[in-house]
């Protein structure tokens, strides 16, 4: 009896041993083939550490697609980089997939997963050479996502450092239960929330798009204590493209520092589009030189492909219990301001109308928004003009917080 019992003791005990895969480097070469190799072997899938160790640049010169994993760390204790030209970014993409795989780095799906950087200042940057890409050729096809952290139940993104990606950066589409955390982007590029259950907190992004965009699907998102620089703002959508049914539910977005962005806390759902987002509050925003503060369209169409749509179309994606409350600091109306995605006159973002010293627009549809408010609203120009406002009372019911008008802002009951 003493016996088995020892044999199933040491049998549980090799099971449940934990690996540790030191991914090799070969310099000058593409570091990814081994690595895929390893994935082969199924010895590193499970109950493992998938270290790349500090000291080294590892060369990942094609996207990477991890297995399912189960109880498994990625370490990035050391240094890693894209090619550094597009057309060799551009023909791996191609060559990696019929279609355009997404993202560099992919999980194929997992339970209880980690991707962790390194504090050490140094070492754990993932270099895109996003700069190239994105601002100086200006290119648009086959851009690669970051990291596409999918289809993950329980998962931890934290210290990670991302230098300049490419397209969008962290994406977590189909994933639950994800907290992330102490992680800094400096980059063109954003967070992407999507499925349901996840604590985005303490991450530092300097950007040009979005900080954070909350896509259809997402429910229980919390994002706070975080710093935004230079981008698009905290967005929900774009959502209901094409007509399709968009569904958002219960997001937080508080205690959040916003630098020299367009946006402030962000609303778009297209034309024509459908479905709902609910329960959505931004909550103690701290702003300096924000464009547009407070901004909800539910006509959100590419601008940089022509006008906006004359839609004859009911359907639109409405809103319901949205709240923003204690928005503090600045609004940028400096005569000349232009952002660095600007690439029509007037500028994609120009909104009809406006007068750049609104710290709030609501445009919206007639009988789409239920209970939206603004309350401790203290925003001022940068000039030192009169703070404005745009909307239109035909579209709400409820107090709104500011008199629903084109014009000055002023406070109301329920702002108070």
């Amino acid at each position: 009896m003493r016996t088995n019992l020892l044999l199933l003791l040491a049998t549980s005990a090799s099971a449940l041993a934990w690996n540790t895969f030191t991914v090799p480097h070969t310099q000058g070469q593409d570091d990814t083939p081994t690595l895929n190799t390893a994935f082969a072997s199924g010895n590193i899938s499970s109950n493992a550490t998938i270290l790349f160790k500090k000291g080294v640049t590892y060369n990942i010169f094609t996207p990477i697609k991890f297995p399912v994993l189960t109880n498994v760390e990625v370490r990035i204790e050391g240094n890693l980089t894209y090619p550094e030209d597009i057309p060799t970014i551009q023909a791996d993409l191609l060559h990696s997939s019929q279609s355009f795989p997404g993202a560099w780095f992919t999980f194929s799906g997992g339970t209880n997963v980690t991707l962790r950087g390194s504090t050490d200042p140094r070492w754990g940057w993932v270099d895109a050479h996003g700069q190239a890409v994105m601002v100086d050729a200006n290119e648009q096809v086959n851009r690669p996502h970051g990291w596409a952290f999918s289809k993950i139940k329980g998962g931890v993104i934290r210290d990670m450092k991302l230098w300049k990606p490419i397209g969008w950066n962290f994406a977590t589409s189909g994933s639950s239960n994800i907290h992330a955390f102490n992680n800094k982007i400096v980059a063109v590029s954003r967070f992407s929330a999507g499925g349901t259950n996840m604590l985005f907190e303490n991450n530092h992004i300097q950007n040009g798009d979005d900080c954070l965009t909350v896509g259809s699907g997402a429910k229980n998102i919390h994002f706070r204590n975080s710093f935004c620089e230079g981008g698009h703002g905290l967005s929900i959508g774009s959502l209901g493209k094409g007509g399709s049914v968009a569904d958002v539910q219960d997001v937080l977005i508080e205690n959040v520092v916003m630098k020299n962005s367009l946006y402030g806390a962000r609303f778009k759902s297209w034309t024509g589009g459908n479905g709902l987002a609910r329960n959505v509050t931004w909550k103690n925003i701290f702003f300096t030189n924000v464009l547009f503060p407070i901004y909800v369209t539910q006509n959100y169409w590419d601008q940089g492909v022509g006008p906006r749509p004359n839609s004859t179309s009911t359907n639109n994606t409405h809103i319901q219990d949205f709240l923003f409350q204690n928005f503090v600091g600045t609004i940028e109306d400096k005569a000349g301001f232009v952002e660095g995605s600007c690439v029509s006159d007037p500028c994609w973002y120009a909104v009809p109308g406006a007068t750049g010293k609104e710290v709030a627009i609501l445009d919206l549809y007639p009988g789409t928004a239920t209970n939206v408010v603004t309350k401790d609203i203290f925003g001022a120009t940068d000039t030192g003009a009169q703070v404005r406002v745009m909307c239109n009372s035909t579209t709400v019911t409820n107090d709104v917080g500011f008199r629903c008008w084109n014009g000055p802002f002023i406070r109301t009951r329920a702002g108070l």
